[in-house]
């Protein structure tokens, strides 16, 4: 899979079905900004009316996605229409519900499958056994997203048939569950249990949880804009010329895309939620500051946090999760961060990120120390103690050094990475300073605000005069040093 364009997200690189390079309506781009004040104020015309607000969100998401190519929606609308039907078809007490619920996911996993899986495992058949991959290959454009709201339809056939949610009769606020705009293409992969009941009731505007969705857009804008997409520029051009390089410039470009990599992904998860909040939705938080976790377990309770509970949730638990015998544990572990892997795309590179993190995961759970950290770290205190500072920065370092696989394009750029980084010259170094000025600024906001949901949070801030400073001066970081051509990696997913 190409990895490559912009900020190590493949969108430059993909070409819609006319073959012309698509263009989704990115949120930072003058569509968006368009797009979201209009549907805002004709959503909150129509409050008296939950099934127009709801057949508004249905249009507004369509029209959202379908800004790449419409005919996408085309799939989108198949895998709501069938996890639709597959709760209707459920009835308590009835046999054939194991078959409706499995029948819906081999549908829906058939086409994740075929759009894209199969042209990576024919091109491995074919290289292995000295075929032409061209003519077992189909060459299909991957849907942006398909990973996250096929998974979030599942959800809802799988708890329907688990007893934990009534299906629903209303179609069009099933079809707003699925498709709703602000955390469509890249998540939080939310829960039916959870969003589709705030679908199904009036909504009334809330000035406070309306005011501090924009904060929390800020602030995402910032993570995205100013962070994320400096790093890139010299994440990408270390990346590019890995041979050349020396030690330092590795080792930083390591830790700019651990830092680019977690801005770029929560800063869209905060403007999403930060965009459902002027909806009157609320979304599941999807990260908790995981670079100031003390161990990879917590770690990972901390990071994509929608993720890794969708596969606890329904596919480590059904396997027994730990609560089996050491060899199935072991098994278990290696099986939820192996398919966590293979989810985010079809490349060995993924499969040994996954593989990496579960060897380090497994000594924790084996040891019943997974839980160990389930705090806040420093809690109540301004500083964190020398043990804490030692904890978080070995996990920073494992999560860098999985992060180089997950970067890499192939395995064999990955060990010229390695081989670079442990191996190379200390000569010719080359540190962006501003960016790094930058990151030293997100981490402090979000060292002084762990313990609130976003950054941007005013919670006890009672002068306006600070509360304002802190916004234009965000706003002017976005505007002088922000880069607006760069898409979000985890469209690819």
């Amino acid at each position: 899979m190409e990895r490559r364009g912009s900020g190590a997200g493949p969108e430059g690189d993909r070409r819609g079905c006319g073959g012309e390079p698509y263009q989704t309506m990115l949120f930072t781009s003058i569509e968006f900004l368009i797009f979201l004040p209009a549907v805002f104020l004709i959503y909150w015309l129509l409050r008296r009316q939950v099934r127009w607000q709801n057949l508004l969100v249905v249009a507004a998401s369509y029209l959202f996605y379908g800004w790449w190519d419409w005919r996408f929606l085309i799939l989108i609308a198949f895998t709501s229409l069938c996890s639709y039907l597959s709760g209707r078809l459920m009835t308590p007490g009835a046999k054939r519900n194991r078959a409706v619920m499995w029948g819906n996911i081999v549908i829906n996993l058939v086409i994740l499958g075929l759009f894209k899986y199969y042209d990576f495992f024919a091109t491995e058949f074919a290289q292995l056994f000295g075929l032409q991959s061209d003519s077992i290959t189909l060459r299909l454009v991957l849907p942006v997203g398909i990973s996250f709201y096929t998974f979030q339809a599942l959800s809802y056939s799988i708890d329907v048939y688990r007893g934990k949610l009534e299906p629903t009769r209303d179609v069009v606020a099933f079809f707003a569950y699925v498709s709703f705009f602000p955390q469509l293409v890249a998540g939080p992969i939310e829960r039916a249990t959870n969003l589709l009941p705030q679908f199904s009731k009036k909504r009334r505007f809330d000035y406070g949880m309306a005011v501090d969705g924009v904060r929390q857009m800020l602030w995402g804008f910032f993570k995205k804009v100013v962070v994320a997409d400096n790093c890139a520029v010299y994440v990408d051009e270390i990346w590019g010329d890995i041979a050349s390089q020396s030690s330092v410039n590795l080792i930083v470009a390591a830790a700019l895309f651990s830092i680019q990599i977690y801005c770029d992904f929560s800063g869209y998860s905060d403007i999403a939620i930060g965009c459902a909040k002027l909806f009157g939705i609320r979304l599941m938080r999807n990260f908790k500051v995981p670079y100031f976790s003390r161990d990879i377990a917590e770690f990972w309770r901390r990071w994509h946090i929608s993720l890794t509970t969708w596969f606890r949730d329904y596919v480590y638990i059904p396997l027994g999760g730990s609560r089996v015998d050491k060899w199935k544990v072991v098994r278990n572990t290696f099986i939820i961060f192996l398919v966590s892997g293979l989810w985010h795309g079809a490349n060995w590179t993924f499969l040994l990120w996954g593989a990496f993190h579960a060897l380090l995961f497994l000594p924790l759970i084996l040891l019943g120390r997974n839980r160990k950290h389930t705090d806040t770290v420093a809690e109540g205190r301004w500083l964190p103690s020398i043990k804490e500072v030692g904890q978080m920065t070995l996990t920073f370092i494992l999560a860098a050094l999985g992060w180089i696989l997950f970067r890499s394009q192939s395995i064999g750029e990955a060990v010229d990475f390695f081989g670079g980084l442990f191996g190379g010259s200390m000569a010719g170094i080359s540190i962006p300073k501003r960016t790094l000025v930058f990151v030293i600024i997100l981490m402090v906001v979000e060292w002084l605000q762990r313990n609130r949901e976003h950054g941007m949070s005013m919670e006890g801030v009672r002068s306006g005069v600070v509360r304002y400073a802190c916004y234009l001066t965000t706003l002017a970081l976005i505007f002088m040093f922000g880069v607006f051509n760069e898409t979000f990696i985890y469209f690819q997913f």
